[in-house]
């Protein structure tokens, strides 16, 4: 029986070539976009996961004082926090701290790179993390200070080869480290990015140990041992910090999971609130929309075609066929136009991967060698056709011979009501992604005109690497004296980013509850305004040149006023309770953007040169081509930092790098929007053709009557219209509502304007009357003869 179902199955896909065309298309279209959606899920979901202690491993976030009444998470702790948690609590079976860093000139033989990413890691790291290797002894790793694991990429990069062990990797001119081991290249589903481990020992020799309780700024993972209640452990290391630092005001401790890392990084009151999860949950919802619009066409498309196969129906139920066995065939039908269109599917996903890879910035692959995937293959087009096929089932083997033969089989000008209804269903969803792109759209526009508070145009930062610190006033000074620069100024890190946090300033007049508040720290040499085009509103900059006592000067921005309830800030002082130190207010700069451009942003703190260095900023004199000032800005850095090649980073490519999630949104979403656009108006398309076909006769008599071409056009169109319309206002509520909740996400956000809608709506409608247009103008040009001809 089963093999005369797909005999049959296969005729009528064969016979109805029109039919069979759209709603393959539709079904392949869909399918493709709802697995290149799957595939970046799974990537999203699966991060980390591949680790065998996923269940056991941690990260310890410091958790502070109320900031805006509300304690605040960071992901970072002290330096000895690692070592008194493997030391005073027996649950905790390892533990490892991560200091990362891209500014070490790698040098083998004659070859130099610099910007590779490392990480300096406790013996642990690799106990901690499957990370496997495939050359040394996993016994052996990162004890040796002069010892370095690399990456197989790295190999092949310094060494032409992977066979790297025990070769000779020299950093900074100063140190040689000898390969101990190769790992294999990392996954690109993992948080890790780093091409070389080397020993934590390494931090202390360079000087950038801190073994002070009170300093937060290294990423700290822990093991429990098998059986530790993860959250019970958190609750019990929460005052550890407290109990070291013998002060019952500095922050506490808790463990974030590892399967959280990724999808989780809001927080709200210290506890995880959203992140990339949102998105994951977002695009997930897109993939079940669009296969939900490919299956609603075969369903309309199968049940307009009812009147054709009413007759079959009949005979089959005369010669005895039951209700069961219709159905059967009928999802057999819709199975076999799934696999068919599931195989062009595949076909779509494979050509569309590598520029969805460059959308998605990772790297995604169909795994044809797994059987998992053929097996959630088979389930996922099996589910499709059932889903697709369901309604035309039962709707079909529901017709009663007797109305069959009589000629009593209805016909509705459109189809019955319930194909209206998947119809208005299927747009409402296209309708709902076109207003949410739209949406996104506007506000990364919204953001990216704010006024950013600084002048990123001919503005580059240069790392202080190899000699350039030691000699920064030669640098500077010949930079200008050339014409290269306009001015120079050192700072802390980029003025894109914050440079630190810090709780618990005092100050004249203070509100206690204000003094636990985050406040960001920078920190900057003479000329910062002037480089990077801060706007002063009070006082003058930082120059420790003509003001000596500016070491222990700062400039506030007006967040940080606002904070403070200073009317005259410049002059006022402020003290830091946990290192003692004081500082004198000696300006104002209107607040500029330093985080995320969608949120509020934050008091700022800018120390004079008493703090450290890492970067310097260039802004170019204007005149000279930037190639030009970039090419003597070279021959300069050669000269005064030799062993190293000349990095540079232009701000505002960094400062657009802010918008790259959410640009990305906004392509995905578009991206989808159009394909449920399109299946859509393919099942319109196929819609049409069949309804003109019913009314082939109706539409000649009208024209013989007298009926224009342009008022037949407009009575076939008005009806499918009139869904769309209704999709329309059923889109609005859904889509005004889910679209403020994805705003609410940033401190920074547009209105929904309600031209958004007016837009979606007339596109929507628009895309209607041209998908239908084909057909209703061709049957109205049509001569009337041959449609009357046969009466």
């Amino acid at each position: 029986m089963l093999r005369n179902h797909f005999i049959i199955a296969f005729r009528n896909l064969t016979g109805g070539k029109s039919f069979s065309g759209i709603n393959i298309a539709g079904l392949s279209i869909g399918m493709a976009g709802a697995v290149l959606i799957l595939l970046w899920l799974q990537n999203e979901l699966s991060f980390d996961k591949f680790h065998e202690n996923r269940d056991r491993l941690y990260q310890v976030y410091g958790l502070t004082g109320n900031t805006d009444g509300a304690p605040f998470a960071i992901p970072v702790t002290s330096q000895p926090l690692a070592a008194a948690l493997k030391k005073d609590y027996p649950e905790v079976e390892a533990t490892a701290r991560v200091a990362a860093s891209d500014k070490f000139l790698l040098t083998v033989d004659n070859k130099r790179f610099t910007g590779i990413e490392g990480n300096m890691v406790d013996p642990a790291f690799l106990q901690l993390f499957s990370f496997p290797l495939v050359a040394g002894s996993s016994n052996e790793q990162l004890t040796d200070i002069h010892s370095i694991v690399i990456t197989e990429k790295l190999a092949r990069k310094l060494f032409g080869t992977d066979d790297a062990l025990h070769k000779t990797i020299r950093l900074d001119s100063e140190d040689n480290f000898t390969v101990t081991g190769v790992l294999k290249d990392l996954p690109p589903n993992t948080r890790f990015t780093f091409e070389y481990l080397l020993p934590w020992d390494y931090v202390k020799k360079i000087g950038w140990s801190n073994e002070s309780w009170l300093s937060n700024n290294t990423p700290t993972y822990v093991l429990l041992k098998p059986n530790t209640n993860g959250a019970a452990f958190s609750e019990k290391i929460k005052d550890l910090t407290r109990r070291y630092a013998g002060r019952t005001d500095v922050w506490t401790h808790f463990l974030f999971p590892l399967d959280q890392w990724h999808l989780y990084a809001r927080f709200e009151n210290g506890k995880p609130v959203g992140g990339r999860i949102e998105t994951v949950r977002i695009f997930g919802l897109i993939a079940a929309f669009i296969v939900l619009i490919a299956c609603i066409n075969f369903m309309n498309l199968s049940t307009a075609r009812s009147e054709k196969r009413a007759k079959e129906i009949g005979v089959r139920k005369v010669a005895g066929a039951g209700r069961g066995l219709l159905i059967g065939q009928f999802i057999v039908e819709a199975f076999l136009t799934t696999v068919v269109g599931g195989f062009f599917a595949l076909l779509l996903v494979q050509l569309a991967l590598p520029v969805f890879n460059t959308l998605v910035n990772t790297q995604l692959a169909i795994p044809y060698s797994s059987y998992g995937f053929w097996l959630s293959a088979l389930g996922f087009m099996l589910l499709t056709g059932l889903l697709a096929g369901s309604y035309p089932a039962f709707y079909l083997s529901s017709f009663k011979p007797i109305t069959m033969f009589n000629q009593q089989f209805k016909k509705s000008r459109l189809g019955l009501s319930p194909r209206k209804l998947l119809v208005v269903l299927q747009f409402t969803f296209a309708i709902i992604l076109v207003i949410a792109t739209i949406v996104v759209r506007d506000q990364i526009i919204f953001a990216q005109e704010r006024d950013k508070g600084y002048a990123n145009n001919d503005l580059i930062r240069v790392d202080f690497v190899g000699d350039i610190e030691k000699n920064y006033p030669l640098i500077k000074q010949e930079l200008i004296r050339s014409g290269v620069a306009e001015s120079v100024t050192k700072t802390m890190t980029s003025i894109t980013q914050v440079g630190s946090r810090t709780w618990g300033l005092r100050w004249t007049g203070e509100n206690p509850a204000d003094t636990n508040t985050s406040i960001s720290l920078f920190s900057a040499d003479a000329d910062l305004v002037k480089t990077v085009g801060l706007k002063l509103i009070a006082g003058r900059d930082i120059d420790i040149q003509k003001y000596p006592s500016d070491s222990s000067s700062v400039l506030l921005n007006e967040a940080a006023v606002t904070l403070m309830g200073f009317k005259n800030p410049v002059g006022q002082l402020l003290t830091q309770p946990y290192s003692g130190q004081t500082w004198r207010v000696v300006g104002v700069v209107k607040d500029y953007i330093v985080d995320s451009p969608y949120a509020k942003i934050p008091p700022i703190v800018i120390e004079g040169p008493r703090a450290s260095f890492n970067t310097m900023h260039i802004k170019f004199k204007p005149g000279a081509a930037t190639s030009d000032k970039l090419e003597k800005a070279e021959e300069l850095f050669r000269k005064y930092n030799a062993a190293y090649p000349f990095d540079y980073q232009f701000i505002d490519q960094e400062y657009a790098k802010k918008f790259d999630n959410e640009q990305r949104t906004k392509t995905l979403a578009g991206l989808f929007a159009a394909l449920a656009i399109l299946i859509s108006c393919l099942g319109l398309f196929g819609l049409t053709s069949f309804t003109v076909e019913q009314r082939r006769k109706e539409i000649g008599i009208r024209k013989v009557l007298g009926s224009t071409v342009g008022q037949i056009v407009a009575f076939l169109s008005k009806d499918f219209l009139k869904l769309v319309l209704v999709a329309f206002g059923i889109a609005i509520p859904i889509t005004w509502y889910a679209m403020n909740q994805w705003l609410d996400g940033f401190s920074y956000r547009i209105g929904i304007s309600w031209w958004i809608f007016a837009l979606a709506g007339v596109t929507a409608t628009l895309i209607a009357l041209l998908t239908v247009s084909f057909h209703t103008l061709k049957a109205a040009l049509m001569n009337p003869v041959k449609s009357l001809r046969s009466e």
